[in-house]
């Protein structure tokens, strides 16, 4: 399907990519890989067309679709988002438009039996037969499903986008997409801005419902979720597994473990056929022995080791200063933006040396408990930070703020003090930017090598609480690795805001869920939270036995004495839309079954001499087709919408 021949990028006298070539077939799912700065995005511009190579070329179908997300993009304002998300559909509204004015305009004439009139009514149906087999007027039921999968509530659909911070507009960005359908799709970090719940949704769909996938991302859990072949870029070259993330992690050790050995075979039969011809060279007894080594020795096809880049970032956070038992505690705490509330009644303590994890969707108030702890907003209730409580912060878009015209050296230099200052070179070494790569200008750094460069702040004074919000957006596997070590060593306390499932696992012993309004502390680590969620969703989706159900109806009106969510007029009123949506549902149930059997007596025909030569019954069968892809959507929708109902109650 796409086709990438001897590709070759340089830059300032260096290969970035040296003469490789691949093909990306049809539903692949492909993982890209390699260090940061190895050109994982600028191979996606390459495949997106946005960049062009030095040399080599990328070929493709005339009509192959791409759609492309990079890690950043300018956004425009002015619509809501419906109406921005729709845009994926402005081919099917241009057709309504186009329809609803030739049936205007049938409408006016009276010239029935003139040629302009029947070439209109040709158009008619010619338009509308088109609108149908599009979707016609039913894609904003896959506009709103995609949005609800992403995140966004209800009531965010009427809000205009520039309401929303980038991040969520970048997910209106990735709605679009989606929607859309391309033949093939390239994502450059697409789960940066989402959090656990939505990654979630974006696996099923992309594993499901995508064309061609080529991503890059550095979350594990994500990549072997959805992608089934792994190429890495590594010093210039590219290595093609058709596995998937983890299982490529083995087989690239297992191949070089191969290849060293092969190596060392080699090499020892090489260097006994030397030794052989170099003792035996002058005698003429041997020299039919030794002529027969030499051309031996000049047949032997040399075995080459995969080069490997071994630069690694080498991290350790300052001893942290003892600070006193308790760093952080919050009694009653409540935070507001005028009459949106973001949370309330919060009451929780950290002791000294938990590392805990902040998780929820986005919005829910996580980086605003952040800013509370910090003390750069205000808040009602009551938090008190510890005796000698010194604070490290990462901010989400720390890299962001980096002023693109200094290089990375003075960087740093402007932010260190004392005797830190002659240690910057050993400093930025340890962080991978020795040398030359110290003069580079921030504004040509990637995304990763600037997150690299916010962290080195973090190290120019001890302390003892470090906060760190979404700190490894843009940092590869090996990066994440060591600071998830260099964490785990810290022997001060540490409150992680994170998405990423992996990189969570065994380094927090203990998670905040943020989510309607308040603030849960689950003991435990990640995955005994995910899988108590996950069994949380499940008995609201099983049929439970009368037992079990009765249990639960008992806990349900225990919580809902305790805790007074809504009032009885509003459940009542609740009751009613539940009992309206479930019968929806069971009429489009009936519908989607009727049409289900419309369609195998179809095929039945179709299979037939008859049926093969029947032009018109292949035409509705391929109407029938989208018809039920049109009444499923809307019942995904429905049942979505009844499932928010009843978590209400």
């Amino acid at each position: 399907m796409v086709s990438v021949e001897g590709l070759t990028v340089e830059f300032g006298g260096r290969a970035l990519f040296d003469d490789i070539s691949y093909v990306v077939n049809k539903k692949d799912r492909i993982a890209l890989v390699g260090k940061n700065g190895a050109g994982k995005t600028t191979m996606l511009k390459i495949l997106a067309g946005i960049q062009q190579p030095t040399s080599g070329n990328v070929s493709y179908p005339k009509d192959l679709t791409i759609g492309y997300l990079p890690q950043q993009m300018k956004l425009t304002d002015g619509n809501t988002v419906l109406e921005e998300a729709s845009l994926a559909f402005d081919h099917i509204q241009q057709l309504e438009a186009d329809l609803e004015h030739v049936n205007q305009q049938l409408a006016e004439r009276t010239d029935y039996e003139s040629e302009e009139y029947h070439n209109l009514i040709e158009r008619s149906a010619h338009l509308n037969e088109q609108f149908m087999m599009s979707g016609g007027g039913n894609f904003l039921a896959e506009v709103e499903k995609t949005l609800l999968g992403l995140g966004f509530k209800r009531s965010d659909f009427d809000r205009p986008t520039n309401e929303f911070s980038g991040g969520w507009r970048m997910r209106i960005e990735l709605v679009k997409l989606l929607l859309r359908r391309p033949d093939v799709l390239l994502l450059d970090e697409p789960t940066n801005h989402l959090d656990i719940e939505s990654i979630q949704w974006l696996e099923n769909f992309l594993a499901t419902r995508a064309n061609a996938v080529i991503l890059v991302s550095h979350d594990r859990a994500f990549l072997d979720a959805v992608t089934t072949r792994t190429i890495e870029i590594l010093l210039g070259q590219i290595h093609d597994y058709k596995v998937n993330y983890s299982k490529y992690v083995e087989l690239r050790k297992e191949r070089r473990e191969q290849q060293l050995r092969a190596y060392e075979n080699q090499q020892k039969q090489i260097q006994d056929t030397e030794d052989f011809i170099e003792r035996f060279r002058y005698k003429a007894t041997k020299a039919v022995q030794v002529q027969s080594r030499i051309k031996q020795l000049e047949k032997i096809e040399r075995i080459e080791v995969d080069e490997e880049d071994n630069s690694a970032l080498r991290l350790k956070f300052p001893p942290a200063p003892r600070s006193g038992s308790y760093p952080v505690i919050a009694e009653d705490l409540s935070k507001s933006y005028g009459d949106h509330l973001i949370f309330k009644d919060v009451t929780f303590t950290i002791e000294r040396g938990d590392k805990v994890a902040f998780v929820g969707k986005n919005g829910e108030g996580k980086s605003t408990l952040v800013k509370c702890i910090m003390g750069e907003t205000d808040f009602s209730g009551k938090l008190e930070l510890g005796h000698n409580v010194k604070i490290g912060y990462f901010a989400q878009n720390q890299a962001s703020l980096l002023d693109d015209n200094k290089t990375v050296f003075e960087t740093i230099d402007y932010v260190a003090v004392g005797d830190i200052r002659t240690k910057i070179r050993d400093i930025l070494g340890a962080f991978m930017f020795g040398g030359e790569a110290s003069d580079k200008k921030v504004k040509v750094l990637s995304g990763g090598e600037r997150s690299r460069l916010a962290m080195i702040r973090l190290l120019l004074e001890p302390v003892n609480l470090l906060i760190l919000d979404e700190p490894t957006n843009h940092l590869d596997m090996k990066s994440k690795d060591v600071l998830k070590e260099a964490i785990k060593e810290f022997d001060g306390t540490v409150i992680v805001v994170s998405h990423d499932r992996e990189f969570l696992d065994g380094l927090v012993d203990k998670v905040y869920e943020f989510g309607n309004q308040q603030v849960k502390e689950h003991l435990g680590g990640i995955y005994d939270f995910l899988q108590k969620k996950k069994m949380d969703t499940l008995k609201e989706l099983e049929v439970q036995s009368p037992k079990a159900k009765n249990v639960s109806e008992a806990k349900t009106q225990e919580s809902t004495k305790s805790e007074n969510k809504i009032s009885y007029v509003e459940r009542k009123e609740l009751s009613k839309l539940i009992k309206k949506l479930e019968k929806q549902i069971e009429d489009a149930e009936q519908k989607i079954e009727k049409m289900e059997q419309e369609k195998s007596e179809m095929e039945e025909l179709l299979a037939s001499p008859d049926g093969i030569s029947d032009i018109s019954l292949f035409d509705r069968h391929g109407k029938l087709l989208k018809s039920i892809d049109n009444e499923m959507s809307a019942w995904e929708l429905l049942t979505l919408e009844l499932e928010e109902l009843k978590e209400k109650l």
